[in-house]
């Protein structure tokens, strides 16, 4: 079975960058890759960012944030446009990537959709798979990897390091 690494962001926005420099390192070194990394927009009011993903080996940037309005306390995501990223990165997983990577298992995953079966599938080719998390998923992501899963230092060449790694022992 493929390995899987996750990162625990820090700052608000770390992680989704750090996932995004290890997918341009690597695409700049020719690998063929699959996946989300997440851009973050500030807004000019101050208040939540707007939230994009960059499907990896397509042009599009899918929106996955909704604005709630500025009293609102609920879910941001928009549950339409995870999806829509979802069914663009299924098209590029043929042929065979080096690498998938996801810029979150976040709430959707934990529940059953989201990426959940397109890391699953990515595992089962023996695809490594390099994802972003937050500590309030920890448990729900634990439960899905079942002890299989590797945490990686928030350490761009450490995770370079460990993506050649498992992408020599594919060979």
């Amino acid at each position: 079975m493929a390995a899987l690494g996750y990162v625990i962001g820090g700052a608000r926005g770390a992680g989704d960058k750090l996932l995004a420099a290890v997918a341009e390192r690597l695409g700049a070194e020719g690998w063929p890759l699959a996946g989300v990394v997440q851009i973050n927009t500030d807004r000019a009011s101050g208040a939540d960012c707007d939230m994009d993903l960059r499907v990896l080996g397509r042009s599009e940037r899918i929106r996955i944030s909704q604005n709630l309005g500025s009293g609102s306390r609920g879910c941001r995501l928009d549950p339409e446009g995870l999806q829509t990223a979802v069914g663009l990165v299924e098209t590029t997983m043929t042929p065979v990537p080096r690498l998938l990577i996801v810029n979150k298992f976040g709430k959707a995953e934990i529940e059953g959709s989201g990426f959940r079966a397109l890391i699953g599938d990515a595992l089962a080719q023996d695809i490594p798979v390099l994802l972003g998390l937050k500590p309030l998923n920890l448990p729900g992501f634990e439960e899905f990897a079942q002890g299989l899963a590797e945490a990686l230092p928030g350490d761009l060449e450490t995770m370079l390091d460990w993506c050649r790694a498992q992408a020599a022992a594919e060979i």
